[in-house]
């Protein structure tokens, strides 16, 4: 295709040089994808070679104005971890790596409003299928998957104990 000119579509334009983006406009960038906490972004920051002194700045101001809050990061992540079949160690481990002190912890795991244990033994009905007899190898497959997702102890055995008749009744 020629256009008017001669010239082929495109020929002729040039491409504009990106602009450099501000430290807080790189921030902001990532917030608008996803929830991070103040950690995450400025580890995120900090590797795409922005100054620490500009990353601090940046990451005060963004939740100065409530655009990071690790209160939100937290709840997010509970819900999609939780919605994701994990369990609450496995939640909670993975939120004290986002530099989160025990109480912003603990109060994201309090917005959970299920039941752990219903949540392990839905994951197990789903994972292995229709109901059969379960063995003791079977029982030791399935506390294995659950300890893997983080899900304590008494989630395990309610979920690994399941009868013919648990497993029918959620189907």
């Amino acid at each position: 295709m020629v256009d008017e000119a001669g010239d082929a579509p495109g020929a002729g334009r040039r491409r504009r040089k990106p602009v450099e983006q501000t430290p807080l406009q790189r921030a902001l960038g990532l917030l608008t994808r996803r929830e991070h906490s103040r950690r995450e972004l400025s580890r995120k920051l900090t590797s795409r070679g922005v100054e620490a002194a500009d990353v601090r700045s940046a990451v005060d101001r963004l939740a100065g104005e409530g655009w990071q809050s690790d209160t939100r990061f937290a709840e997010a992540l509970v819900r999609s971890r939780a919605s994701g079949g994990y369990g609450p160690l496995r939640i909670r481990a993975e939120l004290s790596t986002h530099g989160l002190d025990r109480e912003a912890v603990a109060a994201a795991m309090a917005t959970f409003d299920g039941d752990w244990t219903e949540a392990a033994c839905d994951l197990v009905r789903r994972r292995f299928g229709p109901a059969r007899q379960i063995d003791q190898a079977q029982r030791r497959k399935i506390a294995d998957f659950l300890i893997r997702r983080g899900f304590d102890g008494a989630a395990i055995r309610a979920a690994s104990r399941l009868e013919a008749e648990d497993w029918d009744g959620a189907a």
